[in-house]
């Protein structure tokens, strides 16, 4: 493994690292880049006329098609909605190409896009808008449809009936030519905040380039360390993240343009079947995904009768996997088993901070690997000094993918990044000789299913039922999904509820991961300390044997 990073790293390679200035600090940077996303996708005209992405509507799209068609919707978005460097084009459906040539589109005018999150509901849509304040919305019929009706105070796209004016516009055009300066903001994709209301994290084309140098390098080093026996196929990936989320833009969208790579896009909700037909039938190479997905291929009942002999990797983010999933890995995916990996990273970040290889899980299976190049890693305490090695404390990254801050939130920017840039992740952890394990997330945050949710949101939610007393959220686990949403509800005096009655009442404001799947009723206030803060840890403490499951 080190003498395969140093041939990579070394001098003259494609990975070299070098030191530069960046916004005003110093730091390691990989020397040969693209200076920004637009140059990414000018390269990617080499490709000519190789197959890009397929959709499972039976739609395809050449390298050379792709870039026509963005050339054409950033030349519309110009001329007839006036959209130019830094202003911003929101994008609200679910996964297309559509979303994908307007996401491209965008960036290569120097415009900021805004990938709002698919799964909100009418006002979370409506903030996420006033937030930003876009010049225009690319948005599909369903999602504006959960606005009731009332038509969002800016220019809109339909995708269904509007977008092919956009990539009609004006076929055989080149790219704009605007200049675009590697820290410019080139998308804000939306997390939770702590306040309940989500947070625009804003990565700039510095940080989205950073992320391809790191995913690239870890490819690299993976062939160099596990060669396959015999020449691999040629790669595809199967990709069901949605392109609101870091796993599906950055290391889809954007991957498989700066790769040459093909990949094949699941629509609609997960369908594991669906998975296993397409790799089937497309000659997948690579799986990834959250570990509520993997879990449900590898444990389909038709799993056997699937070809699924191409796949030879699986990769996964968003939490450390588990043992128990890496072993039927090994045992289901025999081909794949010397490239497993586990990325640890966060919108924030770009994605991407730590890689644990398949030695590194075979060697420590609970670990979350080690700084990939470029990337500063240190835990901390409250005060933010560095702790030592084997001290639990607040995982922090430095580096060039760091994100320069939220949108229009100067205040939680503050909180996220210190004055030596460091990005606070809210994640604790220890450091065991440069490798990074995980002890717990932020003290109240669920994970559901690669879904980062924080209870704040559903307990205001549940404040405004006029039946509810007191409410609170909390996970519980879940073996597939990692952690179910919990809420614990004490009614009020002669009020009658039900579960279903409360999973509606969140169903009505919030999207639908948000919903508990677990209510508890309690005629007993909640357990809170002297200054009036529910002890959540007592609940989850209880909720083995507590909680009713009234569903």
């Amino acid at each position: 493994m080190a003498e395969a990073e140093a041939a990579l790293l070394a001098p003259g390679s494609p990975f070299e690292v070098g030191i530069e200035e960046v916004r005003g600090r110093r730091m390691a940077v990989f020397t040969t880049r693209a200076p920004h996303l637009r140059a990414v996708l000018e390269q990617s005209a080499r490709f000519g006329d190789a197959e890009l992405f397929a959709f499972d509507d039976g739609r395809r799209y050449t390298f050379a098609q792709h870039l026509d068609l963005v050339a054409s919707a950033a030349a519309a978005l110009r001329d007839r909605y006036g959209v130019g460097p830094g202003d911003r084009v929101a994008i609200l459906g679910a996964n297309s190409p559509e979303w994908i040539i307007a996401f491209w589109a965008t960036v290569s005018l120097g415009a900021i896009a805004v990938g709002m999150n698919g799964w909100w509901q009418g006002d979370e849509i409506t903030y996420g808008l006033e937030l930003t304040e876009p010049s225009v919305l690319v948005a599909d019929q369903k999602r504006l449809a959960r606005l009731d009706g009332a038509a969002p105070d800016v220019p809109t796209v339909v995708i269904e009936d509007g977008f092919g004016e956009l990539t009609g516009h004006a076929p055989g055009s080149s790219l704009p030519d605007a200049p675009i300066g590697e820290d410019d903001p080139a998308v804000i994709l939306f997390t939770s905040g702590t306040t309940g209301r989500p947070k625009g994290a804003v990565n700039t084309h510095r940080n989205i380039i950073a992320f391809l140098g790191v995913s690239f390098f870890s490819g690299a080093r993976g062939a160099l360390v596990a060669p396959p026996a015999a020449p691999p196929p040629p790669p595809c990936a199967l990709v069901s993240s949605p392109l609101f989320h870091v796993s599906g833009l950055h290391s889809a969208a954007v991957a498989m343009v700066a790769s040459g790579s093909r990949s094949v896009w699941t629509t609609g909700r997960f369908d594991a079947e669906k998975v296993l037909r397409l790799t089937e039938q497309e000659g997948i190479t690579r799986w990834g995904g959250v570990t509520t997905h993997i879990w449900r291929i590898l444990e389909h009942p038709d799993f056997d009768r699937y070809d699924h002999s191409s796949v030879q990797s699986v990769g996964g983010g968003g939490s450390t996997w588990s043992p128990e999933l890496q072993r039927v890995i090994r045992e289901k995916l025999p081909a794949a088993s010397t490239q497993m990996s586990v990325g640890y990273g966060l919108t924030e970040c770009a994605a991407l901070a730590t890689m644990a290889t398949e030695d590194m899980l075979r060697a420590d299976p609970t670990c979350a690997g080690r700084a990939l190049p470029t990337v500063e890693l240190a835990i901390l305490d409250t005060a933010g000094s560095a702790l030592p090695d084997g001290e639990i404390g607040e995982i922090a990254i430095r580096g060039p993918m760091v994100m320069p801050g939220y949108w229009n939130n100067p205040e939680a920017t503050a909180a996220a990044i210190t004055a030596d840039g460091w990005l606070r992740t809210g994640d604790y952890g220890h450091l065991d000789d440069g490798m990074l394990h995980l002890a717990s997330r932020l003290r109240d945050m669920i994970i559901r299913g690669g879904e980062n949710i924080y209870p704040i949101e559903i307990e205001n939610r549940l404040d405004e039922h006029p039946d509810i007393a007191e409410a609170a959220v909390v996970g519980v686990e879940h073996r597939e999904l990692g952690q179910e949403v919990k809420a614990v509800v004490v009614p009020r005096a002669g009020a009658t509820l039900s579960s279903a009655a409360v999973q509606q009442w969140v169903t009505d404001a919030l999207a639908y991961y948000k919903v508990p799947a677990h209510v508890e009723f309690r005629s007993e206030p909640l357990p809170r300390n002297a200054t009036g803060k529910v002890l959540k840890h007592v609940l989850t403490g209880e909720a083995d044997n507590s909680f009713v499951d009234d569903e």
